[in-house]
């Protein structure tokens, strides 16, 4: 895909995405704290299922489930040689379950590393773990990049700036964000819109963090600098931990419709649902493109 197909896309209308892979896996069967790529490769009709019904309630985008596939992350899992397999196969299931009905984005995310001088993570090598990873995708047969629940701008532009170097794909950016619009580790939703659209991002927004109920002055402030598509891809709510450590996540979909027919008014063109979604939130959300 190019960039100015994903910019025609959108300039259609609406724009759906998926719902959540995380919670819906633990649902299914994932015990907590795994490495979650392993998880989906050792029972990939898990997620062939889940995608599948995203793509039948209506989402054109899917994301594989390469959020953590990066050298880094993967060294923690004592599995950082095996990037390059885990990537074709994982960008495999997902085009099996989508079956060419809906588009396929790389996804990519946070090392959870700060950069200097905050933290550890260097921008040079950040550069070289994302180049890494972008490249494989590409190999690998994705239709677009979309970097997802990131920590800061800076992780955004390293991001961007790895595929500038090794592709042409359109490449989306989503933030975890406060309900202020403040980034966790450095940076505004504003900032974030201004800076990564100058950068060729084809779309920057926001994912996770809160509930769609806590997002329209965050939506409204990025949609008026934005010269590209707003995204909003929220959880279901904010959860309520459980003794045992479970996130609940209590919103229903008739409500995340709701808050997310708000956002859409605010300005998102392109909406989604993070943890705590599934495919009856999807669901709900294609009808808001009628």
């Amino acid at each position: 895909m190019t960039k100015q197909e994903f910019a025609e896309l959108a300039s259609r209308g609406l724009i759906i995405l998926d719902g959540a892979t995380g919670s819906n896996l633990i649902k299914a069967g994932m015990p907590r704290g795994i490495c979650t790529e392993q998880w989906v490769l050792e029972h990939p009709d898990v997620l062939i299922d889940l995608q599948r019904a995203f793509v039948n309630a209506g989402s054109q985008i899917v994301f594989a489930p390469t959020f953590g596939v990066n050298r880094f992350s993967l060294e923690s899992h004592g599995l950082s040689d095996q990037i390059e397999p885990m990537i074709h196969r994982l960008v495999g299931i997902s085009k099996e379950a989508v079956g060419g009905k809906a588009l396929i984005a790389g996804d990519i995310s946070t090392t959870g590393q700060m950069l200097e001088p905050r933290g550890p993570m260097t921008y040079e090598h950040l550069l070289e773990i994302y180049s890494e990873q972008i490249s494989l995708l590409v190999e690998a047969g994705v239709d677009l990049l979309g970097a997802e629940t990131l920590m800061s701008v800076d992780e955004a532009m390293a991001i961007l700036d790895a595929a500038a170097s090794v592709c042409d794909l359109p490449v989306t950016c989503t933030l975890t964000l406060e309900a202020d619009g403040s980034a966790l580790y450095g940076g505004s939703a504003v900032e974030a819109v201004e800076t990564l659209q100058e950068m060729g991002a084809a779309a920057v927004g926001v994912n996770c963090s809160v509930g769609p109920d806590q997002l329209e002055a965050v939506i409204a402030s990025m949609k008026s600098v934005a010269k590209v598509p707003i995204i909003a891809k929220p959880n279901a709510g904010m959860p309520t931990i459980t003794p045992t450590g479970e996130a609940v996540y209590r919103m229903g979909p008739e409500d995340f419709v709701r808050y997310m027919k708000v956002l859409v008014q605010a300005g998102a063109g392109i909406i989604g649902g993070c943890c705590g979604t599934t495919p009856e939130f999807i669901q709900g959300l294609s009808t808001l493109k009628a």
